[in-house]
């Protein structure tokens, strides 16, 4: 059963076995994180998009510890220049391992990495011990957010729910709705002033109206999926 630590607004590992997958590591310069660039060692790094506060610290991270690391096909064009293990799937694709998977889905937001990169966003589908998490990345809510249970019934869905940059509280209710997960952990709030929203209202509203069951994690703290 694979293990899910979250590390601060958007960034997750996911561990089974040898497997450590980060997801998205903003970890320098974010106020939430428990832990530095220099204490995680992924064998894999999935990114959503190039926001800085998704981005973050993939480079220095792929670069000491020779993960591979995977990104829409633009993305990954620019971290090839910096590191020899990338993949670069586009919406819909697939990358398989030994050990499971990731899927690349869409995700209604905008991606521009620090050095200019221009290209879209993502939400990342992961097989891993025999469990299917569905980090939804940034995201607007977005009706097509419901098709991804035809094809990949959902564990765990990872959900933003801080408003502004992404969908808030009451939007990311109708996402949960849509995805059916059996359990969703929420993210992208009170890392900032302009991310600010009431976690535990979510958590009751998300319980009473949808057929998952949030699981609110402190950074730091591990789910077991």
């Amino acid at each position: 059963m694979p293990s899910i630590r979250f590390l601060g607004h958007a960034c997750f590992e996911l561990t089974e076995a040898e497997v450590n997958v980060l997801i998205d590591p903003f970890l320098t310069g974010n106020p939430k994180a428990p832990v530095s660039a220099d204490d995680v060692n992924p064998t894999h790094i999935f990114l959503t998009h190039g926001h800085q506060d998704h981005y973050g610290d993939v480079v220095p991270i792929a670069q000491r510890t020779g993960a591979e690391v995977v990104t829409l096909v633009e993305t990954a064009g620019e971290l090839a220049d910096h590191h020899d293990q990338v993949k670069d799937p586009n919406l819909g694709g697939t990358v398989d391992y030994d050990w499971g998977w990731v899927k690349f889905v869409p995700a209604w937001h905008t991606s521009t990495t620090p050095n200019g990169t221009v290209a879209t966003a993502a939400g990342v589908v992961v097989e891993i011990g025999g469990k299917t998490i569905y980090h939804l990345g940034d995201t607007a809510l977005f009706s097509d957010l419901a098709l991804i249970k035809r094809r990949h019934p959902v564990d765990v869905a990872i959900v933003p729910i801080g408003g502004h940059y992404t969908m808030d509280r009451y939007d990311a209710v109708i996402a949960c709705d849509f995805i059916e997960a059996d359990r969703v952990i929420p993210c992208h709030y009170n890392t900032f002033p302009a991310v600010e929203t009431d976690v535990q209202a979510f958590k009751v509203d998300v319980d009473r109206d949808t057929p998952s069951e949030v699981v609110i994690l402190e950074p730091g703290e591990t789910h077991d999926a």
